[in-house]
């Protein structure tokens, strides 16, 4: 189909989004044919009409308003080393086929996993590509290894994976970008603007991506993606607390990976037991703490409902990860227990011996936990990404999110976590303030700056952590780690100074503040725990230095 009329239209008339849906109506009509895709009329004009469409052409902005671009992928299908956790589909020779585990082949990411062979590669390159296609600039990556099962691989297996990811955004950028993005060759690459899912046309791109994949190192992908036009600025993997522990904190570090999501579950060791999850509650306290030693940012994975958990366990356990110290997450996934064929919850389910927790119940127990979720925890997910029509009983919405934020308006309850803080796309109002929450953590002291306007829209942060143990030759006792450092606003290519707060110099100041409370406090020197794409940041504008797999700056 062409849409030479149409694109011309639109750069006349350079509708909003409700008079771009008429132009389309009034094409289809005119025309007969079906609804047009804002790619495919992006990708169908030439590169002088390609560069005004796409400012018009935005699709999910959401992906990126937090200045990255998130990418999930998968590695193939393996059994947990415990055995299966009662409450957990997928895996292999499962009802839904050889899938991860924990998931079932129809969410996003696993599909995308499925149709890219689970090759980190393709999936890399695969998901670059919809980036591009949908209009977000791709520059600043975060890789999310999902799963759970990752760190049970060998050794062989998993470098060979981490290789591939950093080695697909090395390629994509010297394919696709010649000090600009070469909108000719990715068109034609892609085979664009033909459908994206077609079959034939994905193995023909298969077939060109892998007889360019080779051979790499880790060491060499790495350092290179430190200069890549697209950047790994953040690495995380999903893990359970028995392989969180520090052979695993050192593992991950020579891989990358800057932020660990950790399947706490449940803070009772009974129903860890009944559940067989493989670990104990000791178990997820001393992971937490080598991990948070070691400089990781830490997400915990919490679940609502389990069996033999009342509303009031459920509700007793977020107060307790925010009172004791053993604790305290930098952020937080909510996930309401869903009942799945070919779990043992499924049987326990049809023989009446378990009620499933629903989606009433689930946003009751979220509304009243939010009452004491703190500032320096970030709430990023409340339920599972499972389409409803999969799961047999629980959460049967896929908007629980907003059946929350109803509850809290009723009751009057105002979130004070980061994400219903953060700038987003509104505008800065009146003089910025630093604001520091200090508090105990894991047996070490962690500082929450937070870089606020007048109306408490969060700008900026970064985690401060004066370390309880010292477990590696970089980290002694008189020095501090910097776990992370976020600045929001909509993801812009780097060295790109428009917009509304990216690139503006707020990360140096939050920098400038972590390293002033370290002085004050007697510490001579501050580790960074760096994506590695951003670590020529901190060298080339902070005067920080290489220091094993961190970066630092004597005080």
């Amino acid at each position: 189909m062409q849409y030479t009329e149409l694109i011309q239209e639109i750069k006349e008339r350079k509708p909003d989004k409700k008079l771009l849906t008429k132009l389309k109506l009034d094409f289809v009509r005119k025309y007969n044919t079906r609804f047009p895709k804002d790619a495919e009329i992006l990708f169908s004009s030439s590169i002088e009409d390609y560069n005004e469409l796409k400012k018009i052409l935005l699709v999910k902005p959401t992906r990126t308003i937090s200045g990255v671009a998130p990418i999930s992928l998968f590695a193939k299908p393996a059994k947990c080393s415990h055995g299966t956790c009662l409450f957990c589909p997928g895996g292999l020779n499962s009802v839904f086929g050889d899938v991860p585990q924990s998931y079932t082949g129809n969410e996003p990411a696993t599909r995308r996993a499925i149709r890219n062979l689970y090759d980190p590669y393709l999936q890399i390159m695969n998901r670059l590509e919809q980036y591009i296609v949908n209009n977000h600039d791709p520059e600043k990556v975060e890789i999310i290894i999902q799963g759970g099962t990752f760190l049970f691989f060998d050794d062989e297996y998993k470098k060979e994976f981490i290789t591939y990811i950093y080695k697909a955004m090395n390629d994509f950028s010297e394919i696709f970008y010649n000090n600009e993005f070469d909108f000719i060759k990715f068109k034609e690459f892609f085979e664009l603007p033909s459908p994206v899912k077609d079959e034939e046309r994905v193995k023909r791109i298969h077939k060109k991506l892998l007889a360019i994949k080779g051979t790499s190192d880790l060491d060499y992908e790495k350092k290179k993606n430190e200069n890549s036009k697209i950047r790994c600025v953040s690495l995380l993997i999903e893990t359970k607390p028995d392989y969180g522990k520090l052979k695993h904190g050192n593992e991950m570090l020579d891989y990358g990976v800057t932020k660990v999501e950790v399947g706490v579950q449940t803070v009772y060791d009974d129903v860890l037991k009944y559940t067989n999850r493989g670990h104990t509650l000791q178990d997820s306290i001393e992971s937490i703490r080598i991990l948070k030693d070691l400089g990781f940012k830490i997400n915990y994975h919490m679940m609502l409902g389990l069996p033999n958990v009342t509303r009031e366990m459920d509700l007793n356990a977020f107060k307790e990860i925010f009172s004791n110290n053993d604790f305290k997450p930098d952020m937080l996934k909510i996930y309401p227990c869903l009942v799945m064929r070919g779990t043992g919850l499924y049987g326990l389910w049809k023989l009446g011996k378990y009620k499933e927790i629903n989606t009433e119940e689930a946003a009751e127990i979220i509304s009243e936990a939010k009452r004491f979720i703190p500032r320096y925890c970030r709430i990023d997910r409340i339920q599972r990404d499972i389409p409803t029509h999969i799961t047999s009983a629980g959460v049967d919405r896929t908007n629980l999110r907003q059946y929350v934020e109803i509850k809290l308006k009723e009751k009057g309850i105002k979130c004070n976590c980061i994400r219903c803080r953060e700038i987003k796309n509104n505008k800065i109002k009146g003089n910025l303030d630093f604001e520091i929450v200090e508090y105990e953590a894991s047996k070490g002291k962690e500082f929450f700056i937070s870089l606020k306007d007048e109306n408490d829209y969060l700008i900026g942060f970064a985690r401060l952590r004066f370390p309880g143990q010292f477990l590696r030759e970089e980290i002694t006792s008189n020095s501090a780690l910097l776990r992370e450092l976020h600045v929001y606003g909509k993801a812009l290519p780097i060295g790109f100074h428009l917009g509304n707060v990216q690139h503006k110099g707020y990360g140096k100041m939050l920098m400038e503040k972590a390293e002033e409370i370290c002085r004050n406090n007697n510490k001579d020197k501050l580790l960074v725990i760096s994506g590695i794409g951003v670590k020529k940041y901190y060298i080339d504008k902070l005067n920080y230095r290489y220091d094993g797999v961190y970066v630092s700056k004597g005080l």
